[in-house]
């Protein structure tokens, strides 16, 4: 296959759901519909609202804008797919599917290790905590966010770019980097090199973040009002970071060392949690574990519901 510019692949993750294809198909439109409202809803709330411009809320409002950039590459293709008799992507399109997932994959890790540091300098380092999260801090934590995971992601496809294939058939719902590699004509010891030292790299971020919150938690059980603080702003960052890294590690082990004619819908359904589920929950946890959120989105639709009459 030298011209790989005309090369289709098949897309065979949704090959289980035929008979159920209009239920998954409405199911799915409500679940992004919602997903796009939630989001937009705390984006809009953070940014119109002065008093919520603090660092946590910020890289909050972060995680709802890589939501929706990683939903809307997904959901849309998923929902043609399901009206489709056959599930198809092309070469190019596969590329940027796996660079825009791969991004969101990365932002989504690094932006919860960078909240669990802001949540350490804040709990474990409270008079310290303006003068090291400075406003320019936090524009230089998100930058290097979105600058690590978009070269993080290039990397990936140009290694993958390069790639003469001999195969077609993909065994998800959507294009990675693994599962395209597989179907390689050549040696692919470089792509499993730069895979695994990727890999390293977010288990040691993944490190920092558990060695942050033993000492959050070792902080917290000193008093009533920390105790306080970590269930408001540290429960739901753990309820996200417990989800994304059980999916996030379920998927990366079934894929490269699990069986393929076994668990289909198991790994199916884990290949899309920690696609899904964090744009899904990150508002809904946030939103109402957050007092000040919570209570800025009731006065905004109340001030709407005035106007209206």
């Amino acid at each position: 296959m030298d011209n790989t510019t005309e090369i289709l692949f098949v897309l065979q993750g949704l090959n289980e759901t035929v008979s159920t294809k209009r239920t998954y198909f409405i199911l799915i439109l409500l679940v992004y519909i919602f997903t796009l409202v939630a989001n937009l809803t705390l984006i809009v709330t953070i940014i119109s609202e002065k008093t919520l411009h603090e660092p946590m809320l910020v890289f909050l409002c972060n995680l709802c804008v890589n939501g929706i950039v990683g939903a809307s590459i997904l959901y849309p293709k998923i929902l043609v797919d399901l009206l489709s008799d056959l599930s198809v992507i092309s070469y190019k399109a596969c590329l940027g599917q796996i660079f825009v997932v791969y991004s969101y994959i990365y932002c989504e890790y690094i932006t919860l290790a960078v909240m669990a540091y802001d949540r350490f300098i804040a709990i474990c380092k409270p008079l310290n905590y303006h003068s090291i999260i400075t406003p320019q801090k936090v524009m230089k934590l998100l930058l290097f966010t979105w600058l690590t995971s978009i070269c993080e992601s290039v990397v990936v496809v140009g290694l993958i770019a390069r790639l003469p294939l001999c195969g077609f058939n993909i065994e998800k719902m959507y294009c990675t980097a693994w599962s395209v590699v597989k179907l390689s004509c050549v040696d692919t010891s470089i792509n499993n090199i730069v895979g695994s030292v990727l890999i390293v790299f977010q288990i040691l971020l993944a490190l920092y973040i558990a060695i942050s919150y033993i000492f959050i938690v070792r902080a917290c059980v000193r008093s009533p009002k920390e105790r306080s603080k970590f269930m408001q702003t540290c429960l739901p960052h753990l309820i996200t970071l417990s989800n994304f890294f059980t999916a996030l590690g379920f998927d990366l082990m079934y894929t490269r060392f699990g069986p393929t004619d076994r668990l289909h819908a198991l790994r199916n359904f884990m290949s899309l949690d920690y696609l899904i589920v964090p744009p899904l929950l990150n508002p809904l946890i946030y939103g109402l574990r957050l007092n000040q959120i919570r209570r800025r989105i009731f006065r905004i639709c109340h001030r709407k519901t005035h106007a209206l009459k």
